[in-house]
């Protein structure tokens, strides 16, 4: 079996420049002192760099409305109050748009700004009420100060904010509107609400970028539940490989791993590898015949979003004739809620393939996709 490293990569911390940490201080406390609403927008370089732990217990303590964007989703506890959603500007639930661009002070942490994460640069966060703290610079407004690493800034922030936070207004979260969705024959919608309900606390979640990752978007994360996910790069087929790693690396946690049928054909071959290695990740395998993410973007009937249809419940008996596998194919909600509880206690690999209609489309990627189409349309 493969062997897990014995610690992670250590980085060593960089030292501050006193003086771009001070300037930083000063302007960062003007702005804070006049402010009443305090919004948080932190993203995936803030847990690369070790932050998520502090970050949890600040909001745990301190009345900030804070949310993620995509690929920093599950960087804080979904399940507590003051979480607000995932930020895509135009992509967004009106209410995490709200509590995040309306507050007196936005405080961005490790955020990456690109085009799908964004739906087309869509983000609104006035620049003259912006605490942005990214790896080795800040930004206090237009001011930047250079060399003053990420955990020494937050620790300023967080320093400067405790005198303050008791006059700061208590974010105020309107749970968005839950749809009763319909039996029956699986759809987007059906399919992801099934999901919802289906994950559990502790969770190990990869999304491949696609339907899936636009999908995952909207659900609210158990509690310890993690997410890989990673529209920065847009590579597809990374999540079987990278959910090999994860259940190499934390064999006790259950790693549920959602793919398209295009992305899996380009990687599938590390399902061999689980399966060598007995290992039991839960896959749903999202069959929409081809590549419905660009088919939504352009060319819905092109045949470069074409892919050979495969027998998917073979594949595991190919790889791995001599090891036993769980293999579903299912049509309906109930059929899957079934398999995915069935899961919860097995220990093999199951493969769940979910029969979804070839052009449906979460409505987050239809929110992406049409934002995308409007500012290509005016260059």
């Amino acid at each position: 079996a493969a062997i897990a490293p014995a610690q992670r990569l250590l980085v060593e911390p960089a030292p501050a420049d006193e003086n771009q940490l001070a300037g930083f201080r000063e302007h960062a406390s003007r702005l804070l002192r006049g402010s009443r609403r305090i919004s948080l927008l932190a993203d995936f370089l803030a847990q690369r760099y070790g932050l998520q732990n502090t970050l949890r217990e600040w909001v745990a303590k301190t009345p900030i409305a804070h949310a993620t964007m995509l690929m920093g989703k599950g960087l804080f506890d979904e399940q507590l109050s003051g979480f607000v959603g995932t930020y895509s500007r135009i992509a967004s639930a009106p209410q995490t748009r709200e509590a995040i661009e309306n507050a007196d002070t936005i405080i961005c942490i490790g955020t990456r700004f690109t085009d799908t994460i964004t739906a087309g640069f869509t983000q609104h966060l006035a620049r003259e009420k912006t605490i942005e703290i990214q790896p080795f610079a800040v930004r206090v407004g237009d001011h930047w100060f250079s060399g003053v690493p990420m955990d020494q800034a937050l620790a300023a922030l967080m320093t400067l904010s405790a005198p303050l936070a008791a006059e700061w207004a208590a974010p105020q979260v309107v749970a968005p509107e839950v749809e009763e969705e319909a039996e029956g024959e699986l759809t987007q919608k059906n399919f992801w609400s099934t999901v919802q309900d289906a994950l559990r606390p502790g969770d190990i979640i990869l999304a491949d970028q696609g339907t899936a990752a636009f999908g995952i978007a909207a659900l609210k994360l158990p509690s310890e539940a993690s997410l890989i996910v990673q529209p920065l790069w847009g590579s597809i087929g990374f999540t079987l490989p990278a959910a090999y790693g994860a259940q190499t690396a934390a064999e006790e946690r259950r790693v549920v791993l959602i793919v398209g049928d295009g992305a899996a054909q380009l990687t599938i071959q590390e399902m061999g590898s689980m399966l060598r290695d007995k290992q039991k990740p839960l896959i749903l395998l999202l069959n929409n015949e081809g590549y419905t993410v660009e088919r939504a973007i352009h060319g819905p009937e092109q045949r470069y979003n074409d892919i050979a249809l495969w027998d998917w419940q073979r594949l595991p008996e190919a790889f791995a004739p001599d090891v036993v596998s769980r293999c579903w194919r299912v049509t309906h909600t109930a059929e899957l809620r079934e398999a995915m509880a069935e899961s919860i206690t097995s220990d093999t690999l199951t493969l769940v393939e979910v029969m979804l209609p070839k052009m449906d489309i979460p409505d987050f990627l239809r929110a992406v996709t049409q934002a995308l189409e409007e500012r290509n349309s005016r260059v």
